[in-house]
């Protein structure tokens, strides 16, 4: 008798963990999408979409908020597009990439190779250097120019910082800077001969179907655009000033879908239109002359991901528009998150999402 009381025991407390085991699980199913709904109230965000990827198959892909206040239309993440900000570099150093594997442009080069009517500085760099945000080239001056509502051509943009002295000699220290990829895109539609939207269109967002991706055109009605919101602290989010994004495409001018980016993100995983070798060139951290590695390789971020494993990103904020894309080479994931909201800290959230869904 002892011994059936005893086995009846067992059996319920073992379907008793296993439906704590699956209660558990349900839960943890559930924290992105809390995790998100608390990101989005904490930070009065309009509208926001999340999309994940494992092994190369979107495994969760969220809207949340709205895409416009008034009249109300939500977020969908296959369809709504977000200014996606400094992610646009990432673009450019995959198109650069590119260039560099077909012998194009040599990243070792002067960037006077390519461009010898642009103004000499005191010190020669190279567009590896450019790229690396370690040739000198200052951010944006003031808060005017990087709003400037001002339609300009890419050769017309360079008209704002090419007659600047450097800010230091090349190599010798790290200075993020957004006017410097709008130099290294003049680089890249000068050597390939194709204009730098085009050449970006044809050799990145076609092969990758990147459907819904392009540069941001002020004059040019999108469809499922979204409207770009700075906040207000008496009124709340309201509708951002307009600017002109289109010469710089390069460093913060495109539009995408967080699902267009994902795709994106896999083909540093999954390469279909760049070699194993052209990836690690734009992934590998640079290093200052007295070998100081600065945690940065051409467009794209070099930390570790709370396992150890490598982690590649870039954050972007812009005009209307805070984003953060998360890639994991090793454990195959990768993490994008677009909102439509000017000034919003993307890392720590990119840290939290990366918590959830890393093995």
């Amino acid at each position: 008798m002892k011994r059936i009381i005893a086995f009846i025991m067992l059996v319920l407390s073992s379907f008793g963990f296993s439906q704590t085991t699956q209660k558990s699980q349900e839960i943890d199913s559930k924290n992105p999408k809390k995790l998100a709904k608390e990101f989005l109230k904490a930070n009065n965000i309009p509208g926001m979409t999340i999309s994940v990827s494992k092994h190369g198959k979107l495994i969760w892909s969220k809207g949340f908020g709205y895409a416009r206040l008034k009249p109300k239309k939500r977020v969908k993440p296959s369809k709504t597009i977000f200014r996606i900000a400094s992610i646009s570099k990432s673009i450019t150093a995959v198109a650069l990439a590119k260039l560099a594997e077909d012998k194009i442009i040599d990243l070792d080069k002067s960037i006077y190779d390519y461009l010898p009517d642009y103004p000499k500085k005191t010190f020669d760099f190279t567009v590896r250097q450019l790229g690396g945000n370690i040739a000198g080239i200052r951010h944006y001056k003031n808060d005017s120019e990087y709003v400037l509502n001002k339609k300009m051509s890419i050769t017309d943009g360079l008209s704002l910082f090419k007659d600047d002295d450097l800010l230091f000699e090349p190599g010798t220290q790290y200075q993020y800077s957004s006017p410097g990829y709008v130099l290294l895109s003049e680089i890249i539609q000068k050597s390939s001969k194709i204009p730098y939207s085009s050449l970006v269109t044809d050799s990145i967002f076609k092969p990758l179907e990147m459907h819904h991706s392009m540069v941001d055109d002020s004059e040019t009605k999108i469809t499922n655009k979204s409207e770009f919101y700075s906040s207000s602290r008496i009124h709340g989010p309201v509708i951002a000033k307009p600017v002109s994004n289109g010469y710089k495409a390069a460093s913060g001018g495109f539009l995408s879908t967080s699902e267009d980016i994902v795709k994106f993100g896999n083909e540093l995983i999954n390469p279909k239109i760049l070699s194993k070798e052209a990836i690690s060139e734009i992934v590998t951290s640079q290093r200052l002359n007295n070998g100081y590695r600065t945690g940065y390789g051409i467009g794209f971020s070099i930390e570790k991901s709370k396992n150890g494993s490598p982690k590649y990103y870039h954050t972007g904020g812009g005009v209307g528009a805070s984003t953060i894309l998360l890639i994991y080479p090793e454990e195959e994931l990768v993490i994008t998150v677009l909102t439509n909201l000017t000034g919003v800290k993307m890392i720590d959230f990119g840290n939290q999402l990366e918590s959830l869904f890393i093995d």
